[in-house]
């Protein structure tokens, strides 16, 4: 009875074994498309659905199931874009993107300066942050009126209501990343003698920069919708400035081109932070970094 128990349980395990294997293999396999490096085909993938929406949209127009004068076809849209282009289009992007590369440095460094001081004071956070929580829930337009009476119709007001859309989204996830700092590894700091400011700089920092990278990329965006509401303030050139003069003129081809541009201009601002995100969080066994 012994034997004939042993061989069973023998049986058994062997059964179990082949069991995990077989789903050890199926996980793996399932897995194995994260760890290829990403090809030209996925680049296409990521183009299909925008082409897609564009082909639908052509098509509608031509069967004119979608009026022109609300929603011109995007071949219309590109016409309009090329005769911006021959206009000085050029110039509206360079001074949009000086705009938000200036109003995204300064809310960026200044949330960071104030989230690592929130963040590891308690007395700070109990001082500084229930104002900032109450700032951040205010409307972008909100500002303007404000930002002109103080700062007048130059550019500082422009840069300044796109830093305060940058700040707020880099703050929060900061001091959230910083809070949720593992203790153990502070722990492990003031074992070694580290001040204050070297588990700041050793320690709190690059833990929480995952925190810190995905306050950037959402700062970024806010920047490039702040930017619209900031170039409605006396300004003359800039994306903000056609979009609001093809509403003016009644001219929605304008519009959408305008749209179309800040789309392209704020993705390919948010591709070089992801980059830049890669390049300095490779260090991360994830998931997402598998993909790559």
């Amino acid at each position: 009875m012994s034997s004939q128990s042993s061989l069973t349980a023998a049986a058994g395990s062997a059964e179990f074994s082949a069991e995990t294997g077989t789903a050890g293999l199926q996980a793996a396999q399932t897995l194995e498309p994260l760890s290829r490096p990403r090809s030209a085909s996925t680049w296409l993938l990521g183009l299909l659905l925008p082409v897609l929406f564009l082909a639908l949209l052509e098509g509608a127009a031509s069967i004119e199931l979608i009026p022109s004068r609300l929603f011109p076809p995007p071949s219309e849209i590109g016409k309009t874009i090329l005769a911006l282009a021959s206009r000085g289009l050029a110039a509206h992007i360079a001074i949009s993107s000086l705009r938000v590369a200036l109003g995204f440095s300064i809310g960026a460094l200044l949330a960071v300066a104030v989230g690592v001081l929130v963040g590891v004071n308690r007395r700070a956070e109990a001082l500084l942050d229930p104002s900032f929580q109450a700032l951040r829930a205010i409307p972008s337009l909100a500002w303007i009126p404000l930002l002109l009476l103080w700062l007048g119709i130059d550019e500082l007001p422009k840069i300044t209501l796109i830093a305060i859309g940058a700040f707020f989204p880099v703050y929060v996830n900061l001091v959230a990343g910083i809070q949720n700092v593992d203790r153990k590894l502070i722990e492990v700091g003031q074992v070694h003698g580290l001040s204050s400011r070297e588990l700041v700089r050793r320690i709190l920092l690059p833990a929480a920069l995952p925190n810190l990278f995905t306050g950037l990329r959402n700062g970024l965006s806010l920047a490039w919708m702040f930017l619209v509401a900031a170039e409605l303030i006396a300004a003359t050139k800039g994306v903000g400035y056609l979009l609001s003069d093809g509403r003016e003129s009644s001219r929605p081809d304008i519009v959408l081109a305008a749209i179309i541009i800040l789309a392209t201009l704020g993705k390919l601002s948010d591709s070089i932070l992801k980059h830049l995100e890669r390049r300095y969080l490779g260090w991360r066994d994830v998931l997402a970094s598998s993909r790559h």
